[in-house]
């Protein structure tokens, strides 16, 4: 019987529900697929869709697919099958590193394919490698994103057995409370090109990764303890390769596990060097979206990376739940931080910035550095002739599916929304 710590979740529902054929590919297949692949396929997909880029326009260029993902639950699921259950399907279905694969080649994408496994910050660290194959003219466009579905029992007694889950199925970053993290499902993907392409395309842009940083703790006090030298040199080494006074930055989406060793290091690095850094008029304000959804471990980096810059573009903080009393362990004060405890606007002056951090259990860090875009009212061209006169006319909505029964599926959720 599995202790509570390891009865808590953030879970997906209908995580085995799939439209094969929508992919071109069999039934039998399929059923033989890690539920991962199928997810990241279908969000690569929805990627494609919200940045208004037909599929058709990049198959066979030199797009690139980068993909965090630590989870292997779905292979110890089938092998409790025994060896009758396995197929000529096997293998591909449930090695993780065709998770990347598998997206290149559905939709036809000749750029570098991998998936990236640093632990807890896989997510980040595919984003960071997609942001450096760009910058190196290995690819011209990225896919980047992070996948994390916890279907078997023993991966969460593990995770207890280590002591990170919390009890009772709360985290409580930097609060007084803190007693560990609860596992988390889901998955993101962001669609990546140079600046200066992506306007010239007229892309929406959600926010700009000025740079970031890469490095490891080396030796600590034992393999999963954190550095907060270490944590603190991939803070510095971002700001440096980003160009940005980290006296600017005004906040910080955290690595934040809610757990009583790693949150006093990963406060103490960020008060050394953005905190108390020469020149900072305010606190800086932190926050972390494991205490709205859980630690999606593989794809956590990749979750922190989507709320900054969504709120980079709403121009909103959202709030950072959880957070009472601080953790005695954590001087906000003296570090000159401020966890965000209700949403606020977004500081009007100066350049909006914010960094990403995610750090992975076995000492391999990551933080990048995000900008908004500057908030520009649309112009008369932009409007168009004639706006005025068709206020209130209707607007054709168009659905499209692959079958029948797709088409009517996308209606509804239409008709839902």
């Amino acid at each position: 019987e599995l202790p509570p710590a390891a009865r808590h979740g953030a879970f997906l529902d209908r995580v085995d529900e799939f439209d094969p054929a929508f992919f071109g590919i069999s039934p039998r297949e399929a059923s033989m697929m890690d539920p991962q692949q199928r997810l990241m396929l279908e969000l690569s997909w929805e990627a494609f869709e919200d940045a208004g880029v037909p599929l058709r326009q990049v198959r066979g260029s030199r797009t690139g697919v980068f993909v965090g993902a630590v989870a292997n639950d779905y292979s110890v699921l089938l092998n409790r099958q025994g060896l009758s259950a396995v197929t000529q399907h096997s293998l591909t279905g449930t090695q993780r590193a065709i998770i990347a694969n598998r997206v290149s080649y559905t939709l036809g994408l000749r750029g570098p394919s991998l998936t990236v496994d640093t632990a807890q910050s896989s997510g980040l660290v595919a984003v960071h490698q997609a942001c450096e194959s760009l910058r190196s003219g290995s690819c011209e466009l990225a896919v980047a994103g992070g996948v994390n579905l916890n279907i078997v029992p023993e991966s969460a007694l593990a995770a207890d057995r280590f002591g990170g889950l919390s009890p009772d199925g709360r985290c409580y970053t930097f609060d007084a409370r803190a007693n560990g993290y609860v596992r988390g499902e889901g998955g993101g993907v962001v669609l990546l090109k140079p600046l200066a392409r992506a306007l010239a395309d007229g892309d929406c842009v959600y926010c700009v990764i000025r740079g970031g940083a890469l490095n490891n703790d080396g030796t600590t006090d034992g393999l999963t303890v954190p550095s907060a030298a270490a944590q603190g040199e991939v803070l510095r080494l971002a700001y440096e390769r980003a160009g940005i006074d980290p006296a600017e930055v005004q906040y910080v989406e955290l690595h934040g596990t809610g757990t009583a060793l790693g949150d006093p290091i990963e406060a103490s690095a960020l008060g050394d060097v953005l905190g108390t850094a020469t020149g900072r008029r305010m606190p800086l304000t932190v926050g972390s979206a494991k205490t709205n959804v859980g630690h999606l471990e593989g794809a956590a980096g990749m979750v922190g990376l989507l709320k900054t810059a969504l709120s980079l573009h709403m121009r909103k903080i959202p709030a950072s739940l959880h957070f009472e009393t601080p953790n005695p362990r954590i001087p906000l004060d003296e570090l000159n931080l401020r966890v965000q405890q209700s949403p606020s606007d977004w500081p009007e002056s100066g350049l909006a910035l914010a960094g990403v951090s995610s750090f992975g259990m076995g000492g391999t860090n990551c933080h990048m550095v995000l900008q908004g875009m500057p908030v520009t009212e649309p112009g008369s061209a932009s409007r168009g002739r004639g706006a005025e006169d068709r206020a209130g006319a209707v607007v054709p909505w168009m659905v499209s599916g692959r079958g029948e029964d797709a088409l009517r599926a996308q209606a509804e959720r239409l008709r839902t929304f």
